[in-house]
């Protein structure tokens, strides 16, 4: 039960498309991640996800429209719903995410920039 800075914890790492583990909360994990460029098609068939921008804007595309999310935002995609996160002008966007435990992090998809292990930090 200690507060966690994320400004610190995001200073651990750097590489982007990789989530990394902060906190369990019952079924459902904390990661923190960095975007940068486009990501990989793909859906959860039974999870939510959250998204939290902390810096920058992420572009959430869905098959019929794009979402705006900017810094202080935060934007939940329903399982079943096919997105795409992206960020524009190679900017490095800062995302807190909330997902339950067994979410695979590309759902079906499988792309060179799945992973299967998010670190702790």
């Amino acid at each position: 039960m200690k507060a966690l800075d994320i400004t610190q914890k995001l200073s651990k790492f750097t590489d982007n498309w990789q989530p990394h583990q902060i906190a369990i909360v019952d079924d459902m994990q904390v990661l923190l991640a960095k975007l940068k460029g486009e990501f990989v098609w793909h859906s959860h068939d039974n999870e939510d996800e959250l998204f939290q921008v902390i810096k920058g804007t992420l572009y959430m595309q869905f098959r019929d429209r794009t979402e705006i999310v900017n810094a202080g935002e935060i934007i939940v995609v329903p399982k079943g719903v096919e997105h795409n996160p992206t960020t524009k002008n190679n900017e490095e966007v800062h995302v807190l995410l909330f997902e339950k435990l067994n979410t695979a992090h590309t759902g079906n998809v499988k792309h060179e920039l799945t992973q299967t292990n998010y670190p702790k930090i």
